[in-house]
């Protein structure tokens, strides 16, 4: 086995070497730290096939996906769809296919669709990363380029799993802005409080349009003060700063807070006047301004969607805890 697999043009065709399964690629969707992603035409219709160098490398995604599709109502990453091998030039790589999550990178989601749903999407995360955990699994390369939002109705996916540490072993990869190390706020052990940090890190960088330099010294008052100079963030003010300090001992603990505060801002929120806005003119004649009908066809449009989502999430977490029960 070479370390690193050759790159693949679009249109290139193979067959798997040991299940005869056919494959075409359609284009490259990315290079990883265990080999390149890409996208290709297969007997399950398009699906992502990750080629690498080295068999070991892969073995630990692949046994990661093979738990995942044991986890009932699975959602943690995509599905696994096959394993095998490729001959090319008389080497052997080894390659697995897997679900391709059509969708956007959350940053973008957020981007086109307003900050408003970043809290929305954290519970979302928050509630998929409590079930990783009672895996017995970490995350650890938990950060934006890692989660994609896919719908309708909205939701949040992961499809990289390569970071994925067993529980109680140190983390294998991550990303230092997202890294508690990096920030000198803990260690590298893989645990729940790993990937609240970074979950935390994420909702902070929502406010920022890049992600920022850590100061030579003094990081958490660094990050207090970000989290102070974005008013999207004051509402989750002190759930943010508890993550970053490792408070929270699971992921559920977190999510509770976050659909707390979010009740909490909506009942703060102004309730809009029924009467409709009035200017005066110069013959002191008041004339009603209403909103048009594109803006009230968007408006009802946004309030469905955060609606649909809302029972999403209800009737994920009531699916989630009757699986407990049971």
């Amino acid at each position: 086995m070479k370390n690193q697999a050759p790159n693949f043009m679009p249109g290139m065709k193979w067959l798997g070497k040991w299940n005869k399964n056919p494959y075409r690629v359609i284009k490259k969707l990315g290079n990883g730290a265990t080999g390149s992603v890409y996208l290709a035409e297969t007997q399950h219709g398009q699906a992502a096939v990750k080629i690498g160098g080295n068999k070991a490398s892969l073995t630990s995604e692949v046994n990661v996906l093979k738990h995942f599709s044991q986890v009932r109502g699975n959602v943690l990453g995509p599905s696994l769809l096959d394993v095998d091998d490729i001959e090319v030039n008389g080497e052997v790589y080894p390659f697995f296919c897997m679900e391709y999550l059509k969708g956007e990178f959350i940053l973008d989601f957020l981007s086109r669709k307003g900050k408003e749903w970043a809290p929305v999407l954290l519970v979302q995360l928050l509630g998929d990363l409590d079930r990783l955990h009672r895996e017995g699994w970490i995350f650890g390369d938990l950060k934006p380029e890692n989660l994609m939002v896919t719908g309708p109705p909205p939701r949040v996916r992961w499809f990289d799993v390569g970071g994925t540490t067993k529980l109680g072993r140190g983390i294998k990869e991550y990303t230092e802005f997202y890294d508690r190390g990096y920030w000198g706020l803990g260690d590298r052990k893989a645990e729940p409080s790993y990937d609240l940090f970074a979950a935390a890190m994420i909702f902070i960088q929502t406010a920022y349009p890049k992600r920022f330099d850590r100061p030579a010294a003094s990081s958490f008052e660094f990050l207090v003060r970000k989290i102070d100079s974005a008013p999207a963030l004051a509402p989750f003010r002190k759930i943010l700063v508890s993550a970053l300090k490792g408070h929270y001992s699971n992921a559920q603990l977190m999510r509770r807070d976050v659909m707390d505060a979010i009740e909490r801002k909506q009942q703060k929120q102004p309730r809009q006047s029924k009467e409709p806005v009035s200017v005066r003119s110069n013959t002191h004649v008041r004339q009603r301004v209403r909103p048009t009908k594109n803006k009230k066809i968007k408006e009802a449009s946004y309030k469905l969607e955060i609606i649909l989502t809302a029972s999403f999430l209800l009737l994920s977490s009531v699916l989630y805890f009757m699986g407990q029960w049971l």
